[in-house]
């Protein structure tokens, strides 16, 4: 196996995890506290990644942590557990499968790089194939959830080119820069929480297993992982890879909540699954750190 092959595969593991979110949500948390919930993903697990890189920020990263942690964490993190909350796992599946198109675009605007038209066409091939997949008639749309949930893929977008157009910290790995963020966004979350929600209500231990597993392994080893490969994959192509999180959610669903896949939802996998693939073969692996809006002909 090549680096780059080993690069995009442990890439691909994060969002893989992030598909588990909903199921873990709804089977394991409490209901109707989002921001609690974001608080308890993030925070916790933020700290843990900072202990265990032994780095702070030095100099601008203060801020531009606090930035991304800011769209990254605590926006997105917010936006989708309320999307998660109020929408049908299929809704908030296909808003957030739009990811790659608003990617595209914030490239166009920050790094000024031109982005190819099967770029386009392929970003509108991922979010056709996952509505196929997990849309169906009883599908319901909540206003407040939809804004939400395409909020949320905004702010993930915003974030992933940001952090792109700066780099990885020299002084820092992933685990640091992912660490960083992740506490910045939950120390957002936190007053906003107890605001808004209240303090942390009585936790079974169904509770704790749910956020322990949503701490340690969806966000603490996922972004490690995600930040490993921002530094190490183009921007458009590692985007695409977002929409393995809800091909992962709805199976899930078919293994463990007893769903079933009819033929035009296989169709729709296999759609979704085929341009993940593609945008990944049309572009070269981007190893130069930190990426200058410039040094791009094309993401």
């Amino acid at each position: 196996m090549n680096r780059s092959t080993k690069d995009l595969l442990l890439t691909a593991l994060a969002p893989v995890m992030w598909g588990t979110t909903y199921f873990v949500t709804t089977e394991f948390l409490p209901a109707e506290r989002p921001l609690l919930t974001a608080l308890l993903r993030a925070l916790p697990a933020g700290l843990l990644l900072i202990l265990l890189a032994r780095k702070l920020p030095r100099g601008s990263w203060w801020w531009k942590s606090a930035v991304i942690g800011l769209l990254n964490i605590a926006v997105f993190f917010a936006f989708l557990f309320i999307a998660t909350y109020r929408l049908p796992g299929g809704v908030a599946a296909v808003l957030g499968a739009v990811g790659p198109l608003v990617t595209a675009g914030m490239t166009m605007l920050v790094l000024h790089t031109r982005v190819p038209l099967r770029t386009w066409v392929l970003g509108i091939a991922g979010v056709a194939g996952v509505s196929m997949v997990v849309l169906t008639a009883q599908a319901r749309l909540d206003l407040t959830g939809a804004l939400a949930g395409v909020g949320g893929a905004v702010s993930m977008a915003t974030a992933v080119v940001l952090t792109k157009k700066w780099g990885l910290p020299r002084s820092a790995g992933p685990a640091a820069l992912a660490g960083w963020q992740l506490t910045a966004g939950g120390l957002l979350l936190a007053p906003l929480a107890l605001l808004v929600e209240g303090g942390v209500p009585e936790l079974t231990g169904t509770n704790v297993l749910g956020y322990l597993y949503l701490g340690l392994v969806n966000t603490a080893l996922g972004y490690w992982l995600w930040f490993r490969g921002i530094g190490r994959l183009s921007v458009v192509p590692l985007s695409f890879l977002g929409l393995l999180s809800p091909l992962t959610a709805a199976t899930v669903g078919w293994l463990l909540a007893g769903e079933t896949f009819t033929v035009w939802q296989t169709l729709g996998f296999a759609v979704a699954l085929g341009a993940t693939l593609l945008a990944q073969l049309q572009h070269k692996p981007n190893r130069v750190e930190p990426v200058a809006p410039k040094v791009l002909a094309k993401v």
